[in-house]
């Protein structure tokens, strides 16, 4: 068994790796990550996760329902961490799968995976309680800046998958700009406008505004038509007109996305154009919902798997802290 793979069954057992071999996890998942680009193609079959926010043991459920990687290919629309009580294990876990099979499990980036918001929400206090010092955060938030924005998925037909949804007006053009979710559109007729999301510089911490900003807080909002000022103080809120006239225009069948917490796991918007998909049960150990994944087969066809919390019997010792406030 290699060094890799060790790694990887000890942290199915929810034991956090030493410092040095998180460094190590790191620059190797680094090199991996500075290959891709913002956008990067990913193959279908594969099954579309939302939000985990270091529920540890509910991500194994996670697993357990959709199947092992790299049997199952992953698609992950970020927030990975902050909340839940095991962030360090859940994003830890994630990467080296990501090194262990980098064809097999795609990672983007979620409004939390930024120095400013886990400072703010568990992560920074989780490795500093863990670790001693905040050495392991700086190589996470350090990774955190290579997570690619968009994905877009390919069939034998010519599909794509990309992430959400974020317009701003330039000339004469009308660019897209993808927020945290899907998209499922017909490749070959799809108009989206992929070069301004390709130019983005990534590799720094989200900024408070501006585009890279809008691809990690943007929500969908039914008592908005056009756009409006969304209440988390960052990104915007997108109505149904939007949603309409982005998918016409672009060939797109339906929007995909995260980011939000819905009680059912999923949920369809604005005449089946818009699902969110949350995969965190009971999220912050009190909300009681339960959590889904969007399973998508060769030709896009479309099975959600809906699961509950794990249970108790499965978890580790409880932690003693309860998480902050769930509203971002």
């Amino acid at each position: 068994m290699s060094d890799l793979d060790r790694q990887i069954e000890q942290l199915k057992r929810c034991e956090p790796l030493k410092e040095s071999e998180v460094k190590a996890l790191c620059l190797k998942a680094m090199e991996i990550l500075v290959e891709e680009s913002n956008v990067q193609r990913v193959d279908a079959p594969v099954t579309i996760c939302g939000d985990i926010h270091g529920q540890f043991y509910d991500m194994k459920e996670l697993f357990r329902v959709g199947g092992d990687c790299p049997k199952t290919n992953y698609l992950f629309l970020g927030d990975f961490v902050d909340r839940g009580f095991y962030s360090v294990e859940t994003f830890l876990l994630l990467l080296a799968l990501k090194v262990r099979y980098p064809d097999r499990i795609t990672l983007i980036r979620g409004n939390h995976e930024s120095r400013q918001i886990t400072q703010v929400y568990g992560f920074y206090d989780e490795c500093l309680r863990k670790y001693g010092s905040v050495n392991v955060w700086r190589y996470c938030t350090d990774i955190f800046d290579y997570l690619r924005f968009v994905s877009f998925l390919t069939d034998d037909m010519g599909t794509c998958l990309v992430k959400g949804i974020k317009q701003q007006v330039v000339g004469l053009h009308l660019l897209v700009f993808f927020g945290p979710g899907a998209l499922i559109c017909d490749f070959s007729n799809c108009r989206c406008v992929w070069k301004p999301i390709r130019t983005i510089d990534r590799k720094q911490e989200v900024p408070h505004d501006g585009a890279m900003c809008d691809l990690m807080w943007s929500d969908p909002e039914d008592i908005v038509d056009g756009w409006g000022l969304s209440p988390r103080g960052a990104g915007f809120l997108f109505g149904g007109t939007v949603v309409t006239t982005f998918n016409h225009a672009n060939n797109i069948d339906y929007i995909c996305r995260a980011h939000q917490l819905v009680m059912e796991g999923y949920k369809w918007m604005f005449n089946s154009q818009i699902v969110t998909v949350w995969s965190a049960p009971n999220y912050c150990y009190r909300c009681g919902n339960v959590a889904a994944i969007l399973e998508l087969d060769e030709n896009l066809n479309k099975q959600f798997r809906v699961f509950e919390a794990a249970p108790q019997e499965s978890r580790g010792a409880p932690a003693k802290k309860a998480p902050p406030d769930y509203f971002l």
